[in-house]
């Protein structure tokens, strides 16, 4: 007798062709037999010790969060249904040149600063790391040596890396530092990392020239690994950005994954085409490139990240002196509202695009939910004056939602082949986006139910193999016998996120059962006390 045999399900199996009526059966974690329903006419039906009844319910290999901001989440919240609700069992972490690992003293505490709004403090977390793998060892061990909620890779941050071994100055790197670079994303490869992300609009990434970033990548490739930038501009500047990205990696030989490939602002409407036909030529070419996207038109981050490019120089405590000062802050307003910061992608700020939608500091609750704009004219005084005031008083902690997106946009990037789901998904706030909750059955439910902007096969295909084909996963993302049973089922006709721009933390509706390596870490819609999650390293050359 087998372990669990899931009964009459609709299998999608994640390679983007036609679904078909299953049983599956699982045991020891793994999918050991499909037996389709035109075969079992005319055999005996596969029996278990657990049979789980499926009719009506799609069975999808488990979804795979290619930009993820959970890094302290996995470890301080067992539960994390805000993922594992939504079908997801494998987040990607370390996103955006910013993370915690590797580290030393001074670069964790200037870290945990720079992207407290991002997750939080980390007061309730044991900062017992410092290198790769002792993070991705500290997530194997998860609470009280049980694991997580969902697995978890990791990418190693180029703007930390940096951080380290140079610091937070615009200034180009030294030889030695730029070899102390080199060896420190040897070392997270060789102890399990999957690639290397970047934060070109954050500091201190965006000090990096092409030429060291080239070098980084070059290390990369040779493990097999893939560059994700969050590039230098998705307004003013975003195609010569993109270029620039596709153009670096090709110089390196290595893999290049573009993070939430959108294209905003104004300056942006109805231009994703022109994006789609650069990276087509550069797959004609030989190119490998993929991308991913969330099914939502505002973005996210935190209100320190508009700022100039200059203005972080330093680190987050030489931010908040040069806010303090009031001829310095000037040069900052006229960066951001006449000139166009580089944090904001070249465009003038819109203040009434800026949503507040978090703050360290409950004593500034009050703003959660306005625009800056708004909050200004609560007050009586320039948007300027308001954000200022934030940003000093909340110790940059302030996240935001900008809305600077464009549907037609979103829908045409999700149609392209080499597309992948990444929610992005910034789990602090009062009012995070709905993202964080909502991405994976908002694309089954809206843009597949709905829309039909995609098929469910090709959308499941987006969700599962093909991310599990760029972090190079032999045994995840299908359906099928041998793999490990990463699986969710849900239902197409009621499949359906929950959150909300206004309840961002709702949970969906439409997904009753999720498992990981065949255990139940959501069942009957509810979130059960398994942690069956663990760091899941590079597979070597």
């Amino acid at each position: 007798m087998e372990e669990l045999v899931i009964r009459d399900a609709e299998v999608v199996d994640g390679g983007g062709g036609p679904s078909y009526r299953a049983d599956v059966v699982v045991d020891c974690g793994r999918i050991v037999s499909i037996v389709q329903e035109a075969a079992a006419a005319g055999c005996q039906r596969p029996e278990a010790r657990r049979e789980l009844d499926a009719e009506g319910l799609v069975l999808a290999p488990g979804f795979v969060d290619m930009h993820a901001h959970s890094d302290l989440a996995l470890l301080r919240d067992p539960d994390h249904s805000a993922k594992a609700a939504q079908g997801v069992t494998l987040e990607v972490v370390g996103q955006d040149g910013l993370s915690y690992a590797p580290v030393d003293d001074r670069t964790l505490a200037e870290v945990r600063r720079a992207i407290t709004g991002w997750n939080g403090s980390g007061d309730d977390v044991d900062f017992d790391w410092r290198t790769v793998g002792e993070y991705l060892d500290r997530l194997d061990a998860g609470f009280g040596g049980e694991g997580i909620a969902v697995n978890a890779a990791y990418l190693i941050p180029q703007g930390t890396v940096r951080a380290l071994a140079v610091g937070w100055e615009d200034r180009e790197a030294t030889p030695a530092e730029l070899d102390r670079m080199r060896r420190l994303v040897a070392e997270g490869m060789e102890q399990g990392a999957v690639g290397l992300s970047s934060g070109l609009t954050y500091t201190p990434g965006m000090y990096a020239k092409d030429a060291e970033l080239t070098e980084l990548c070059r290390v990369v490739a040779s493990y097999g690994g893939y560059y994700c930038p969050h590039h230098r501009s998705y307004g003013a500047g975003a195609l010569a950005a993109y270029a620039e990205m596709v153009a670096l990696t090709r110089e390196a030989g290595c893999a290049l994954h573009l993070a939430h490939a959108t294209m905003n602002f104004g300056v942006n409407e109805g231009r994703a085409p022109e994006l789609l036909a650069l990276l087509d030529e550069a797959l004609a070419a030989g190119a490998d490139i993929s991308l991913d996207t969330y099914p939502y038109t505002p973005g996210c981050t935190t209100l320190v990240a508009l700022l100039p490019s200059w203005a972080g120089e330093g680190g987050p405590e030489a931010v908040l002196a040069r806010l303090a000062d009031d001829a310095t802050a000037e040069r900052i307003r006229h960066h951001m509202e006449v000139v166009g910061a580089d944090g904001c992608h070249g465009v003038p700020v819109e203040w009434d695009t800026v949503e507040i939608s978090g703050v360290g500091d409950p004593a500034l609750a009050d703003h959660v939910g306005r625009t800056v704009l708004r909050a200004a004219r609560e007050r009586g005084e320039e948007p300027w004056v308001t954000a200022r005031r934030l940003l000093l008083a909340d110790r940059l902690g302030t996240t935001i939602l900008q809305h600077v997106g464009h549907e037609e946009n979103v829908r045409a990037i999700m149609r392209h082949r080499v597309h992948t789901g990444g929610s992005d998904g910034i789990l602090q706030g009062t009012k995070p986006h709905p993202r964080a909750y909502g991405t994976f059955p908002h694309y089954l439910g809206r843009y597949v139910r709905e829309l039909g902007v995609l098929s469910l096969e090709e959308c499941v295909a987006r969700l599962t193999s093909r991310p599990a084909a760029r972090l190079r996963l032999a045994d995840r993302g299908l359906v099928r016998e041998g793999y490990r049973a990463d699986l969710v089922l849900f239902d197409p006709r009621t499949v359906a996120a929950g959150s909300t721009f206004e309840e961002p933390r709702r949970l969906p509706t439409g997904i009753p059962h999720v498992l990981i390596d065949g255990r139940f870490v959501v069942e009957d819609g509810r979130r059960t006390d398994v942690l069956a999650g663990r760091a899941v390293r590079r597979t070597p050359r």
